[in-house]
């Protein structure tokens, strides 16, 4: 072959390798990347999360993604540097990593939506103040979502104070938005609680599954282990991987030989009788289970630990909150695992007996991007004394919010008042209950007038409920 004509041949296949490339680069402008932004982008947080978010197990290995990150500041500062290191992990679906400078342009076009936010804390302010300082970023945070983010916009929030508060406010301020795309994540405090059983237990925490935080998340909750089940645990008793046993059964067999064989008591358990175990630790806002009354472990040991991690929480690293935010974002894209039940901050309907238009932490399942409570669960009811105090502490928190309230008010059990305080009450509710009465028979009087003239069991492959009786 000639060398004329080389080059000719040569030159041809430059143009086509031209042409091609040109139609790479616009067929990519025409795909638009998932775009993903992240508030409070300065706290370590983040920066376990954005190689979690790139890796192609959230979004699926054919999803592109843009991340967006804003502090609460709007200026670039630290976070260049959290650019820089994005941009060298030369992640294959990462499109694009930047940092929003301009009000006006946050939250554009956004279909997922990080809210962490842990630095507008001032541990040293009072706690009414912390409360307060909620307001004003979490309105400014919801117009912008409201006016610039797509209607479908999936927002999380994750943090380490006034989770349900801040996605209270969050759903206040983006009328527009399904109220159930705005969620709060529980999964750091169940992870916690898995640990902490795991070790006792001398098994993985992956293996513990259906721990249920009910209430506020980082305020009055309820750990609830009834549901809980322990797979693959090395015991006498051995199944396939799908067998599970009771947790509670579990942990009364590790401890029963240090006890007094008392078969009047051990075995007794009565939910509609079960009341906190005091004062400390309703003011305190975390409640257990105890659903063997000689389980010192459960109803001392394990409650103290929640409490120290509660308490050394604020000096956590961001690897748990991010890997719970990534965990979350994989089951709200590509469904939860069948038969599991995983906890989530979630505006009520009414579910469980809660109040309406409360965010609430409850048992959810995820299918088709669709967040269901798990209201088909047996023997979840809480007790009265429970539940008001979980809704005294996320009334109260809204209040203060708003401005209705100065101080905070703790929640007092109706038995721990004095005499007269519950004499009175009684008498309240007696007038109330009278009026109501008196309502109901005016409105059935009415209507008859009107008439006159118009003439959950256990997973398949658990234990036998033998056992956890």
């Amino acid at each position: 072959m000639m060398t004329s004509e080389m080059l000719i041949i040569a030159g041809e296949n430059l143009e086509t390798h031209i042409e091609i490339e040109q139609e790479d680069e616009e067929l990519k402008k025409k795909i638009s990347p998932l775009r993903v932004w992240i508030t409070g982008a300065s706290c370590p947080t983040c920066y376990n999360l954005i190689p979690l978010l790139v890796n192609g197990e959230v979004f699926g290995m054919e999803e592109e993604i843009s991340i967006h990150l804003l502090n609460n500041s709007f200026e670039e500062g630290s976070l260049s540097a959290t650019v820089m290191e994005g941009q060298d992990l030369a992640a294959p679906l990462l499109r694009e990593i930047s940092v929003c400078t301009v009000l006006e342009e946050a939250f554009f076009e956004a279909e997922v939506v990080i809210i962490l936010n842990d630095d507008i804390d001032n541990e040293s302010e009072s706690l009414e103040n912390r409360i307060r300082a909620r307001l004003p970023l979490c309105q400014l945070f919801g117009s912008l979502i409201e006016k610039n983010a797509r209607r479908t916009v999936k927002v999380i929030v994750a943090a380490k104070t006034f989770l349900n508060l801040t996605t209270s406010l969050l759903i206040t301020y983006t009328p527009s938005i399904n109220p159930r795309n705005i969620i709060a994540v529980a999964m750091v405090m169940e992870n916690e609680a898995k640990a902490t059983l795991a070790r006792k237990l001398k098994t993985t925490a992956a293996d513990i599954k259906d721990v249920i935080i009910w209430g506020n998340i980082t305020g009055s909750h309820y750990v609830d282990l009834r549901k809980a089940k322990v797979f693959r645990y090395n015991s006498a008793i051995w199944g396939p991987p799908s067998y599970s046993r009771y947790l509670l059964s579990l942990i009364f067999d590790r401890i029963k030989g240090n006890q007094k064989k008392d078969h009047k008591n051990v075995w007794i358990f009565d939910p509609i009788h079960f009341t906190p175990f005091g004062l400390a630790e309703v003011l305190s806002g975390i409640y257990f289970l105890k659903k063997f009354i000689h389980s010192e472990w459960i109803s001392k040991e394990f409650v103290n630990s929640f409490n120290v991690l509660s308490s050394t929480r604020r000096f956590q690293r961001g690897i748990s909150t991010a890997h719970s935010v990534a965990t979350i974002l994989k089951f709200w894209y590509h469904d939860s695992p069948p038969g599991e039940i995983f906890s989530l901050g979630l505006m009520s309907e009414g579910e469980f007996g809660t109040p309406e238009g409360l965010v609430y932490s409850m048992p959810v399942r995820c299918m088709n991007g669709v967040w269901f409570p798990c209201t088909d669960l047996p023997d979840t009811e809480l007790t009265e004394d429970v539940k008001k105090a979980i809704i005294h502490d996320l009334e109260q928190e809204k209040l203060i919010a708003f401005g209705e309230v100065l101080i905070y008010q703790p929640y007092i059990p109706a038995e721990l008042l004095p005499r007269e305080n519950r004499v009175r009450i009684q008498i309240d509710e007696n007038k109330d209950e009278d009026q109501k009465e008196q309502t109901e028979f005016l409105n059935t009087s009415s209507v008859e007038v009107s008439e006159a003239q118009s003439s959950q069991e256990p997973l398949e492959g658990t234990e036998n409920e033998s056992l956890d009786n």
